[in-house]
């Protein structure tokens, strides 16, 4: 079964179930709560119990997300119906680690291959092929290398279908040290002038990216502002990013011996009681869309001060309190019919890890899928990109919807064996000294199954096979030509007639006054008479022949009839 598992406010249904009745494995595309987050649900409780396939960074990360998932909702929400910490250790006991480029065997049909994603520490894309048939599934990616992570790569594996994220289906980028240099300014900016700076990011990924960042920014400027990031998850993240240095970008793989970049001087954690704090700060707080959590305690604090400042740097589903500032909500209804005041200053700056419009489509001219799904995006955006795909590439598209069936039609080729006997035969071809590469040829045989394959053989060692004997059919078709004089004079006109147009086959006139043109015959008759017979017989071999004959006697001759 290949799905990807999802827990996003109870399990959501994704668009690649469609292909679980043909495999029978569990692969993570990555750690992020909306894509791992019902893998416990789907192997202990629904009953999943094959194997679960991971990179090593994200096996050694998905856990301790889940527990923490795990935590806020049974502990702090009171939800029953859910997995517990047992659940985790042995649904993580089926996980099977997997490196980049590694062709994994399942089955003897079934394999699969990761390819580098981007995105996050250890996210992948899978190429998945089941005999002749194949799909790429992209998850998240990100197709511009940034400061902790490099680029996503994928060879021109040329899969039956593309399954790709389109998050950002309409949106092209401005350059990354153009996004960088303004993000800079604005922090700059707000605490120079004594404002608080809040960040709302999801624990790993943009935390890192952006730390990184300031971090630089901060020891080449000489500043001291205090910057914090949450304790725990964001604290563990860099541990990971530390100990999977291999899977960071080229530049912190460079400088690694010399200086760790996630080992930083100048931020630090952070602790609740903070938040009352006077002075300038830049704090990064978890959850990234503002709709709970840490994040969303220090903007309650925050909001009401037009000199404060708060930054979102990715992409926020509709109905979360970042969305709705990021669309000019200036008050907010809060739990117990609370109101917020929003007077601080509202930035968003897409420092987000997903491929924009332009990377989607390079990501398609890399792989030249035969078809492309697009899932993981807006409806109304995903219109606009796929009559893109569809009118540059020109391949089929589809974004089917939240349980909507799609069928897509597939080219599947049949290996089948040669004899040696017909194979020296169609190079051959009855003799024939130069045949034209670029024209077609019937080539006879008798297609024989033995045990799973296919074997095109000779008909005659096939009729041996199986101790039949040949029965010979030949086609005959008379046409009537108006032609006075003796029938050898419309023979011999027949015969030039044919030998000019006619060169890859040798033609022989006999002395009984018939034509043969490899084997098909040609006799006429009809002495006494003005309308002359002309027959034309040929075998089941020489079907091909026998039509271009019949055409070129019945252009070049006064045929009445046939």
């Amino acid at each position: 079964m290949l799905v990807e598992a999802v827990y996003w406010q109870r399990l959501v249904e994704r668009t690649l179930c469609w292909i679980a009745v043909c495999i029978w494995d569990l692969m993570m595309i990555h750690f992020h709560l909306d894509h791992c987050g019902a893998l416990p649900y789907m192997s202990e409780m629904v009953g999943y119990d094959g194997p679960i396939y991971m990179t090593h960074p994200t096996k050694a990360i998905c856990p301790i997300l889940l527990e923490d998932f795990r935590k806020i909702t049974v502990d702090k929400k009171g939800e029953t119906n859910f997995f517990t910490s047992e659940m985790i250790k042995t649904c993580m006991k089926k996980v099977k680690a997997v490196n980049l480029h590694e062709v994994i065997q399942v089955d003897d049909e079934l394999e699969i291959k990761a390819y580098y994603a981007g995105h996050v520490l250890g996210a992948a894309m899978f190429h998945v092929k089941v005999g002749q048939q194949s799909l790429v599934y992209t998850g998240d990616y990100n197709m511009t290398p940034d400061r902790h992570l490099g680029a996503a790569w994928i060879d021109k594996c040329r899969p039956d279908l593309l399954i790709t994220e389109s998050t950002y289906a309409t949106t092209i980028r401005e350059s990354k040290r153009c996004r960088e240099r303004d993000f800079l300014k604005k922090v700059h900016d707000c605490v120079e002038k004594g404002g608080k700076v809040l960040i709302p990011v999801f624990a790993l990924g943009r935390a890192q990216e952006l730390c990184i960042l300031l971090e630089s920014y901060w020891e080449r400027m000489n500043l001291n502002i205090p910057i914090y990031f949450s304790l725990g998850l964001t604290e563990k993240a860099n541990h990971y990013y530390k100990l999977f240095i291999s899977w960071t970008s080229q530049k912190i793989k460079n400088t690694f011996v010399q200086r760790n970049m996630f080992e930083f001087t100048h931020i630090k954690p952070f602790d609740r009681s903070y938040i009352e704090n006077p002075g300038p700060m830049v704090v990064f707080a978890t959850p990234g869309m503002l709709h709970a959590g840490l994040s969303l305690q220090v903007f309650k604090k925050w909001a009401p001060f037009e000199q404060n400042m708060v930054i979102m740097p990715g992409y926020c589903v509709a109905g979360t309190v970042g969305h709705k500032i990021l669309n000019g909500a200036k008050r907010l209804e809060l739990e117990n019919k609370q109101t917020l005041d929003v007077r601080l200053s509202v930035q968003y700056m897409s420092f987000s890890a997903h491929a924009d419009a332009k990377g989607i489509m390079q990501l398609i001219s890399w792989c030249e899928p035969k078809n492309v799904m697009l899932v993981h995006g807006e409806a109304a955006k995903m219109d606009f990109l796929k009559n893109k795909i569809q009118q540059e590439f020109g391949i089929d598209c589809y974004k089917p919807a939240n349980g909507e069936t799609v069928t897509i039609q597939t080219l599947h080729n049949i290996p089948i064996d040669i004899s040696l006997n017909l194979l020296k035969r169609a190079a051959s071809f009855a003799g024939l000294k130069s045949p034209d590469p670029l024209k077609m040829r019937v080539l006879q045989g008798a297609l024989v199954m033995r045990g799973n394959k296919l074997q095109l053989m000779d008909a005659d060692q096939a009729l041996k096979d199986v101790g039949l004997k040949e029965h010979n059919l030949r086609f005959t078709s008379t046409l009537y030509v108006e032609e006075d004089g003796a029938s050898e004079k419309l023979a011999e006109k027949i015969y030039t007639l044919v030998k000019d147009k006619i060169k890859d086959h040798p033609t022989q006139y006999s002395t009984d006054g018939s034509i043969s043109v490899s084997d098909v015959m040609i006799t006429v008759s009809g002495d006494d008479e003005e309308t002359k017979s002309v027959l034309v017989t040929w075998s089941h071999q020489d079907e091909e022949l026998g039509s271009e004959l019949m055409e070129i006697l019945k252009n070049e001759l006064p045929v009445t009839m046939e």
